[in-house]
């Protein structure tokens, strides 16, 4: 088992990605008032996170193993660089790593939200690959992969010990509808190739999933606006958004289109301007 294995299976740069949402959601949280305390949690948070991902990944690539030995038969586990024993035994290195750096955080500041969060992940990482998997029930494994994407932002800001923020609730909201409507975007685009599970767009048709998800980002959008009309951000700071509404609002045409790869990427990207402009609203 070699360390680029590791790395591939892992999913190293999505880890990454993760581990960046962290401290954003905690900067949301504090309003930007940093210390060095609050550093060494979240540091620790996100090494948590990119454990905790890490270990689902590896997870989701063990449950899919027959079907990628056809669809992907050069990933790690089809190819046999790593085994289905010594990915489970990898797998849960990773959570038990996760689960030492959550306990890291929670002796220095026994914040049990904190401790909260990270169970509710785990229970709806479990339930998407194993047990029901909820994962071939599509609609209900879109929604249970977008609440895991929501609680990496709350993660966050449990780990500077500030849940009563309003606008980390609004971010959250905002991550969560977005990824949600990547998802559904995403079983359009793998539609043909999903013949192991039961996807909206293999229910109600491409066409009625591709407005759904398009009610959802629109969604998604009423909630990066509310905090600048209700509070507690300005309204003129609403402009700081205008990348991130404009990426969301011209989906339109991709989507129409048959673009989906294009259309999911744009939403991934909208998601995390949104989030960075609330972190720079907080800071002026």
């Amino acid at each position: 088992m070699q360390w680029r294995d590791i790395l591939e299976i892992s999913r190293f740069p999505n880890l990454i990605l993760a581990a960046l949402t962290v401290p954003l959601g905690a900067h949301i949280a504090i309003d930007g008032l940093w210390s060095y305390d609050l550093g060494i949690d979240v540091a620790l948070a996100m090494l948590s996170v990119m454990s905790f991902m890490g270990a689902g990944n590896i997870l989701n690539d063990i449950s899919d193993s027959s079907i990628d030995k056809d669809a992907h038969p050069d990933r790690v586990i089809p190819s046999e660089r790593i085994t289905v024993k010594e990915a489970k035994l990898l797998s849960r290195v990773f959570a038990l790593l996760s689960m030492i750096f959550l306990i890291g955080i929670y002796v220095r500041n026994s914040y049990w939200p904190l401790a909260a969060i990270w169970l509710v992940a785990a229970l709806l990482m479990i339930t998407y690959d194993h047990g029901p998997q909820t994962k071939k029930n599509g609609l209900i494994g879109n929604i249970s992969i977008s609440m895991m994407v929501g609680a990496v932002i709350l993660f966050g800001a449990a780990s500077v010990r500030s849940m009563d923020s309003q606008l980390i609730w609004y971010a959250a909201g905002v991550a969560t509808l977005a990824n949600l409507a990547r998802e559904i975007i995403k079983d359009c685009e793998d539609m043909e190739s999903d013949a192991d599970r039961n996807t909206l767009p293999m229910r109600i048709g491409l066409a009625k999933s591709r407005n759904i998800s398009y009610v959802i980002v629109c969604s998604s959008l009423v909630l990066l606006y509310l905090p600048h009309w209700l509070g507690p951000l300005q309204f003129w700071q609403l402009l700081l958004q205008t990348p991130a509404i404009m990426m969301l609002i011209t989906l339109g045409n991709p989507l129409l289109n048959g673009e989906y790869y294009s259309a999911q990427q744009r939403i991934r990207m909208a998601m995390l301007l949104g989030l960075m402009s609330f972190a720079v609203a907080v800071s002026i």
